[in-house]
């Protein structure tokens, strides 16, 4: 068992009028953990399994310092999927999450992957500055902590109209990151390769949100990955920035219940 802390919910109410729901593995983003899911785990388990992990580093889970690519996030959620008997799922995450996403479709393949959900997050691999960067953060975060970062990076995670509780939840979640997991990933992370060419062999249906007010991943950005996907949806939610499951969580999970909808849909 890979080291996780894991929301796993599962509710049968629904089975009599659906067939077996694929279960949903949601997968955060950086320097967030589980409970930024939490608008999405609490309606989904109504009617599927959700599973919603600590990534290596994060939340609750245990550190390894050095550097966390993004292959070996991807080798946790197999070793999770293999622990808790998943044999398929639909996979969606956000910003790092759907890089992760990624990664873990060109591991799994779409036996074991059947539906992706990609929110704020793009397929390119680092550029020579963007590699400085990250290793420069790497750097700061384990000199200052991340208190400072979190309260840098706030109004850009979110929109500055967000909501205060909104904005709460995530500096804190920010604030509460080791700074050790944090410098581990953002190290992987500048190591990422080209996701581009596997995104045109994706053979499953897809999913691409973005918030319309993200200046990490703009629009632009989701539009160029949507295009790239053979089958794939996009969803752009109004007055949000680079966390809209957060933000407009009704407007975010009315996509995602349209999507699993035709992964699954209602029987006869």
């Amino acid at each position: 068992m890979p080291p996780f802390l894991t929301y796993d919910d599962h509710n049968d109410i629904c089975h009599q009028k659906f067939p077996t729901p694929l279960p949903l593995l949601l997968i955060h983003g950086h320097p967030f953990d589980r409970t930024m899911w939490h608008p999405q785990a609490t309606v989904f388990a109504r009617t599927r399994r959700v599973i919603a992990p600590d990534l290596r580093g994060y939340g609750a889970s245990p550190v390894t310092p050095g550097i966390t690519p993004l292959s070996r996030f991807a080798a946790d959620i197999e070793e999770l999927l293999d622990a808790l008997d998943v044999p398929a799922c639909v996979l969606a995450g956000l910003s790092m999450g759907g890089q992760i996403v990624m990664e873990c479709y060109d591991r799994l393949g779409p036996e074991r992957v059947r539906g992706l959900v990609l929110a704020d997050t793009f397929p390119d691999p680092e550029t020579a500055e963007g590699r400085r960067d990250r290793n420069a953060m790497a750097r700061r975060l384990l000199r200052e902590g991340m208190r400072g970062y979190a309260d840098e990076v706030l109004e850009k995670m979110v929109a500055p109209y967000a909501h205060p509780d909104v904005k709460a939840h995530v500096h804190r979640m920010m604030a509460a990151t080791d700074p050790k997991g944090a410098a581990a990933a953002l190290r992987g992370r500048a190591e990422r390769p080209d996701y581009r060419p596997l995104l045109t062999k994706v053979t499953v249906p897809s999913l691409v949100v973005v918030g319309s007010d993200d200046t990490y991943t703009p629009v632009s950005t989701a539009e160029a990955m949507h295009a790239l996907l053979p089958d794939a949806t996009l969803r752009v939610i109004d007055r949000a920035a680079h966390l809209p499951n957060l933000e407009r969580p009704e407007e975010f999970n009315e996509a995602l219940a349209e999507f699993l909808t035709r992964l699954n849909p209602p029987t006869a």
